[in-house]
């Protein structure tokens, strides 16, 4: 037994003992320590069949005994394990989703489309973001493995997954989207980056365009590579030859896509269009191009917010980012389910959207 006093401290506040605090002589949890089905038992003075029967909706229980329980359950904070539970079943009711970039707007909606069908099958979604590294990526996706998801939703960074084999042989099952996996065979679903950059290009020369700028993300990165080979194809099937100082691959910061797009718009034959290749490109080029007296015309892949209150609106490639996102967690649950037993590649179409920008014709 405590059997100390209250005493007074130099700013006159009462110190009084913990336990001198419980005055239902209950002894308090610990931090960090969760009440137990068996501390419901105790609380509610039945057994612990009986509350287990409670949590989990299972019949054979008095109307009076039920609230009892249900009032200790409130009283202790009681929470079900369902780690534990959906363990024994050998599933863990959860999938990892690996993105590139959060903070990319385009994987906003994707991300949604993939949390909303984990939730109608009872999952729950836990992603996180490569940043673009290869390695940040293998680690992320071990991580998740590690803790027994069920699936994973990659969009990858790297061109080797490799790694993967021991966890597909194991049973998670896994499908790519925006860019195929590497050095192994998996399901994907993609935009058609080819065909859409293409018919963006094409646009540009219908209304008049033959120097036609392309600014792009890394050469390495499926989708920059597949929007290249659109932008070549379009400007070949028209019989125009694609001089090299108006192609430029690289990272997607403003300073190098300002400094790209500046160099194309000088000198004696400057282009009179580009064609960016993702959204964030779009949005440096649109900044530079609103610093110039001479109207450019500029198509983007990706549409982007306020796209369409711009001056002139910005004439896009669309992807279904949401479409996407939905068409690959289906997929998933449908690998988890036994219904998928081929990889398959999946490509859906774009959409060209225009509102002017694409519709500039040429000044000289």
């Amino acid at each position: 037994m405590d059997r100390r006093i209250p005493v007074d401290d130099r700013t006159g506040q009462r110190i009084v003992p913990e336990t001198a605090r419980r005055g239902d002589g209950a002894s308090a949890s610990r931090y960090g320590t969760r009440p137990t089905m068996k501390d419901v038992a105790a609380r509610a003075g039945v057994g612990l069949k009986t509350v287990s029967r409670v949590v989990n909706g299972e019949p054979g229980v008095t109307p009076d005994t039920e609230r009892r329980v249900q009032e200790a359950i409130e009283a202790l904070g009681f929470r079900r394990n369902d780690s534990a539970r959906v363990l024994r079943k050998g599933r863990t009711a959860s999938i990892g989703l690996v993105l590139e970039d959060l903070a990319d707007p385009f994987y906003g909606p994707l991300s949604r489309a993939v949390e909303e069908v984990a939730r109608a099958h009872g999952a729950l979604l836990i992603n996180g973001s490569s940043a673009e590294d290869p390695e940040r990526e293998q680690e992320l996706v071990l991580a998740l493995c590690a803790r027994r998801v069920d699936g994973l939703v990659v969009i990858p960074a790297g061109d080797d997954h490799r790694y993967l084999e021991p966890e597909l042989r194991a049973g998670v099952a896994t499908v790519f989207v925006d860019r195929p996996a590497g050095r192994i065979e998996a399901d994907v679903v993609l935009s058609d980056s080819f065909g859409g950059a293409r018919d963006g290009v094409a646009h540009l020369i219908a209304h008049g365009h033959r120097r036609i700028g392309f600014i792009g993300d890394m050469p390495s990165i499926h989708t920059a590579a597949e929007r290249l080979r659109g932008y070549r194809a379009a400007m070949e099937d028209a019989g125009i030859f694609v001089e090299h100082s108006w192609m430029s691959l690289g990272v997607t910061d403003p300073e190098r896509v300002r400094r790209a797009a500046e160099e194309m718009l000088s000198g004696p034959a400057p282009v009179t269009a580009i064609f960016a290749g993702n959204n964030r490109v779009t949005v440096t080029v649109v900044r530079v191009l609103a610093e110039r007296a001479r109207p450019v015309a500029l198509v983007g892949f990706d549409d982007f917010e306020l796209a369409d209150l711009l001056k002139p609106g910005v004439t896009v490639v669309a992807q279904d980012a949401a479409t996407l996102g939905r068409t690959a967690a289906e997929r998933l649950f449908r690998q988890l389910d036994g219904t998928l037993i081929t990889p398959e590649r999946i490509e859906l179409p774009t959409r060209l959207i225009t509102r002017g920008s694409g519709e500039l014709p040429p000044t000289d």
